[in-house]
């Protein structure tokens, strides 16, 4: 798998490390070498993780060969809230590449993030993925999807100077617009920022690692409740035609060597069933309604 090249952090002259190291929207500002990046991570659109790797590698090198600096969006120095440190780098980054190749959901809605903040954005694409309607106006750089040599060499040729240009048309047009402005006299969505103590910042994030601590919490606990309240199956025979043996015989492929009949009365019989997976516990009913014609499974509570 391709390894990312990690580059040393860049402070202005003067600058101090504060007691919290923490990213915000101005120190983003501030680093005008940083250069965000929004991509897909995980498999999509037959596209496994080593795929986009390489994909990472090729945009980290174009990126570098224009003077930047390439950093993820979720990433950071310090540890936060992941969800806030990627609005803000999409917020505070001077410059950001976005691939939206597979048209990922987390791609394209950081994207949307973006371009509502109106900040210098450059989008690829691969080849395969086709344009989506609401940013079919904005140029796409294109890279084949089975990254051959010769055509990754042009691409990121292309992206470098894209990137440069961008970065320059930005900084020195103040009527420069990436989408919105386009479109009519829109006043572009800010992020506020405001100074507080490291007690109170560290209580904040206490705070929101606990709330999702509870929403993972809440997903998990059904899950573990269940077992506890279900032991055991039983397989319930009632008014049986077949024989011990043909119930033995029939029997064996799913509980086993052993069968044991539980009497619960005149022709009713309750066999103690295995673990069984839904498909298992299907053909297991199946087979047991040859053996009865009214047979079920039934649970067996404490």
């Amino acid at each position: 798998m391709a390894t990312t090249k990690k580059k040393g952090i860049r402070r202005l002259p003067g600058a101090q490390k504060s007691d919290v190291n923490r990213k915000t929207a101005d120190e983003a500002e501030a680093r005008a070498d940083v250069c965000g990046i929004v991509m897909p991570l995980s498999a999509i659109d037959n596209c496994n993780e080593s795929h986009w790797a390489d994909v990472r590698e090729i945009l980290n090198e174009a990126i570098e060969a224009a003077g930047f600096e390439p950093q993820l969006v979720s990433d950071a120095d310090d540890v936060g809230i992941i969800q806030k440190r990627i609005i803000h780098n999409l917020y505070g980054n001077p410059i950001v590449v976005c691939d939206v190749s597979g048209k990922n959901p987390n791609v394209m809605f950081e994207l949307g993030m973006r371009l509502a903040f109106d900040k210098p954005t450059v989008i690829v694409k691969d080849d395969k993925t086709t344009y989506s309607f609401d940013t079919a106006p904005i140029e796409h750089l294109e890279y084949p999807r089975d990254l051959r040599f010769g055509r990754i060499v042009e691409f990121k040729q292309s992206l470098a100077e894209k990137l440069q240009a961008t970065h320059e048309k930005a900084t020195s047009d103040s009527n420069y617009t990436t989408f919105l402005k386009h479109f009519g006299p829109f006043t572009v969505a800010k992020l506020e920022t405001k100074t507080v103590s490291t007690d109170d910042f560290i209580l904040e994030e206490m705070r929101s690692l606990r709330q999702m601590v509870a929403r993972l919490g809440a997903k998990v606990l059904p899950e573990v409740r269940e077992p506890s309240t279900i032991q055991s199956r039983v397989l319930c025979l009632r008014d049986r035609t077949a024989t011990d043996d043909e119930i033995f015989m029939a029997l064996a492929p799913f509980v086993g060597n052993t069968i044991e009949f539980l009497e619960k009365g005149n022709e009713h019989f309750h066999v103690p069933l295995p673990n069984l997976g839904t498909t298992r516990k299907q053909e297991l009913l199946s087979v047991g309604r040859k053996l009865a014609k009214t047979a079920k499974i039934l649970p067996v509570r404490p």
